[in-house]
């Protein structure tokens, strides 16, 4: 676990999404709007994050729906702007999730000096977006081609809106990931985008591979965060940032404040802060 406090600061980070809008490609990209738009609607989520007290962003193309699993050029290219316009203000670490495409994921870590990426980089799966395939050992290997070789690599071992193809209990998924893949970390999701992730399953999954950190990667609200941390070695916190706590909404810097107080609070508790 030593890279997560050296990486982000502290034990227990809560890694916060900045959900992109549509982009240049998306099915409801506007025109009308255009790219400036969607760099200042990403400014003030990002603001409004670190304003609140997250430990870390990860930048991704929330609103690219519906995603695909080799991502295009164009997206990659629009996120690399996003990303290059809003550096100056990037306070905390950062990481990047280009949806889903892991290769894609790395060569935007590359272009803008993330530090981590979150992807679904091994095993097959049945999807909403088809036959979800995956190729591990290209993925690592293109990781080292473009010079990153200190990227941090979060395996997501239970992919939204999609399950394991043959029905492999998650604690086998969980063993031969970390053996085969030495991931920096595994995380752990619901069936979507704000879906609680099941505490019991990540309990199996951390008590299976004690060693690796475990991320709970959806569904992290403000009266279960404690709960998910007592197993969770950290967590990817989207959707109950936003007003109302609704996906489609835009950060609300209050409700940051709010769920990060009782973090730092619960952390201090624990003699992690």
């Amino acid at each position: 676990m030593k890279w997560i406090e050296a990486l982000l600061g502290t034990k227990k980070p809560i890694i916060a999404m900045c959900h992109l809008q549509a982009m240049p490609g998306d099915p409801h990209y506007d025109p009308a709007k255009g790219m400036k738009w969607v760099i200042e609607q990403g400014r003030k989520d990002l603001l409004a994050l670190q304003d609140g007290g997250v430990d870390a962003v990860m930048f991704s193309n929330e609103f690219s729906l519906p995603y695909l699993t080799e991502v295009k050029p164009e997206t990659t290219a629009a996120m690399a702007r996003v990303i290059g316009e809003l550096m100056t203000d990037i306070k905390v670490p950062f990481g990047v999730n280009v949806l889903w495409d892991p290769i894609a994921s790395i060569d935007l870590a590359a272009a803008t000096g993330a530090l981590f990426i979150r992807e679904i980089i091994s095993g097959v799966y049945a999807s909403d977006f088809g036959l979800w395939n995956t190729n591990v050992g290209k993925t690592i290997r293109h990781k080292m081609a473009v010079g990153v070789p200190d990227l941090k690599m979060l395996f997501n071992i239970v992919p939204e809106a999609a399950s394991y193809l043959g029905q492999r209990d998650i604690a086998d998924i969980a063993r031969s990931t970390v053996f085969n893949n030495q991931p920096d970390a595994l995380c752990v999701s619901g069936l979507t985008a704000g879906s609680e992730t099941d505490t019991q399953i990540l309990v199996r999954v951390k008590g299976i591979v004690p060693d690796t950190p475990v991320f709970c990667n959806t569904g992290c609200r403000i009266d279960n965060i404690e709960r998910q941390l007592s197993v969770a070695d950290g967590a990817v916190v989207g959707t109950t940032f936003k007003v109302d706590g609704k996906f489609a909404n835009f950060v609300d810097q209050e409700r940051v404040r709010a769920f990060m107080d009782k973090v730092k609070s619960w952390r201090t508790g624990q003699g992690s802060a």
